[in-house]
């Protein structure tokens, strides 16, 4: 099982939680932490002090295991922490290739096209939008999901401060919580699946819990969007040669990843990475038929006499899969990597011993887990959850489900507690603001704490479900 205790437990190695190595690496992790919070502030990426405070604490650990002349250890925990990095990050690799592949071949963009056509009042697309980011959150990530409606909501409500600022928060809720519910839908929730700790099928117990979260504030702003409609806009875009059969390419790619896990216990990874080869190739037959389709469209549209056609067929590149590998989101996938190495350090260290024991010492872990849900809106979900993940609790499946949950919508508090909220702060500069996303956090926390209750009632019987899945 990934994320085993036994490799970071202090027990049996040494113990250098007050050391003066062990300080020194907690204090490098919290000032590598700052500089990621001040991303938006000091424009310096969120890989960058993760990544050199990962080598340095692991090197410390190192050199302080040499001055007891005990070698070979810290490069097998070392190695078992990047093997739990490597599994996520191909899995994870493959799911941002496809939707940037779906992204080059404009399907977003004609949703977006879509949504402006149709002429929806102001509340109407507010609840359009926020409805669509929960759904679509569930299979691409919540930030680009965020980015796709912001764009909407920006075009059809152009100068509309209140509105906007109204909208956005609403979406920002939305794709947290459209992420809680399936093992795709956010990097937490593919951990704990991963992790083998709980079953595919029992993911989809938060579905309500889910939908709790997001309904509870949005009905509530919803009162404050005022019945009028935008100017008409137009805006017509064409769906690239083989969207369509990309999307259904991603679909049987995901189902691939849970047969292989399901049925055959092999790590989802190996379905994705299939999953990607088959893109690899639809992607050749793309680029083999696409000059017989490009003669077939331009002797029609030179038929036609449509001179505006001809033109932008000229100027049609062929798709090339490398190109959606290489603009995945790198900068994500490193800083997951040295959050993750960091986080293992600190926990060979034995920090997370310690938390472990501070945490859920006392037999009360659904504390434990609504706090932490509460702590990833200052500090990124990925890190609590590796942590949880790395310290093991004994805890029932209806418990890991809660952290699962909270971790995930927890974020949506602050502006600045996840990537879709710093991903539209971005966007939409001037009309989304830290400010005002906080001025509902009331509304967004009352949501937070019916969707726990509605998780402790609705689903009490799998807090009696202790141990793996397979033990069952």
């Amino acid at each position: 099982m990934l994320f085993s205790p036994a490799v970071f437990a202090a027990t049996g190695n040494l113990n250098l939680t007050l050391s003066p190595v062990g300080i020194i690496a907690l204090l490098l992790f919290a000032l590598a932490y700052v500089l990621v919070m001040a991303e938006e502030k000091i424009h310096l990426r969120k890989s960058k002090p993760v990544l050199v405070a990962a080598g340095v604490i692991w090197a410390l650990i190192a050199w302080r295991y040499m001055q007891d002349g005990i070698t070979g250890v810290t490069a097998e925990a070392f190695r078992h922490t990047l093997l739990e990095f490597a599994e996520l990050m191909l899995f994870l690799l493959v799911a941002m290739t496809y939707i940037s592949a779906l992204e080059e071949r404009r399907l977003f963009d004609a949703l977006r096209a879509w949504m402006i056509r149709k002429g929806f009042s102001y509340r109407s697309l507010f609840w359009i939008s926020g409805v669509l980011a929960f759904f679509i959150s569930s299979f691409a990530n919540n930030m680009t999901t965020a980015m796709l409606m912001c764009a909407v909501v920006m075009k059809v409500a152009e100068g509309d401060k209140r509105f906007i600022n109204l909208t956005c928060v609403n979406i920002v809720v939305a794709a947290n919580a459209g992420g809680a519910f399936i093992p795709f839908g956010d990097i937490t929730t593919l951990m704990v699946w991963q992790a083998g700790i709980i079953t595919f099928n029992e993911f989809f117990t938060l579905f309500v819990p889910a939908v709790v979260n997001y309904l509870v504030p949005a009905i509530i702003m919803s009162l404050f969007v005022e019945r009028r409609y935008p100017a008409a806009l137009q805006e017509d875009v064409e769906l690239k040669r083989g969207a369509l059969r990309i999307l259904t390419l991603f679909l049987a790619t995901i189902a691939l990843a849970v047969l292989y896990h399901s049925w055959l216990d092999l790590p989802p990874v190996l379905g994705m990475m299939t999953g990607l080869g088959l893109l690899q190739f639809f992607g050749f037959f793309l680029r083999k038929t696409l000059p017989g389709s490009l003669a077939r469209k331009r002797a029609m549209a030179e038929r036609e006499g449509d001179i505006e056609r001809v033109r932008a067929l000229g100027q049609i590149v062929p798709f090339d899969v490398f190109n959606r590998i290489a603009r995945a989101e790198w900068d994500t996938l490193l800083f997951f990597y040295g959050v993750v190495m960091c986080v293992g350090g600190l926990g060979y260290i034995g920090y997370l011993e310690m938390l472990s024991a501070s945490l859920y010492g006392n037999g009360n872990p659904t504390i434990a887990n609504v706090v932490l849900g509460l702590m990833s809106a200052v500090v990124d979900n990925i890190p609590v959850m590796f942590a949880v993940l790395t310290m093991q609790p004994e805890m029932s499946h209806g418990q890991w489900l809660l952290i699962t949950l909270t971790a995930g919508v927890g974020g949506s508090l602050l502006s600045i507690g996840s990537a879709a909220g710093v991903a539209l702060m971005g966007q939409a500069r001037g009309y989304y603001t830290f400010a005002g996303h906080l001025k509902w956090a009331p509304v967004i926390l009352l949501g937070y704490a019916a969707s726990v209750v509605t998780h402790l009632y609705l689903n009490a019987e799998l807090f009696q479900i202790f141990g793996s899945p397979a033990a069952h």
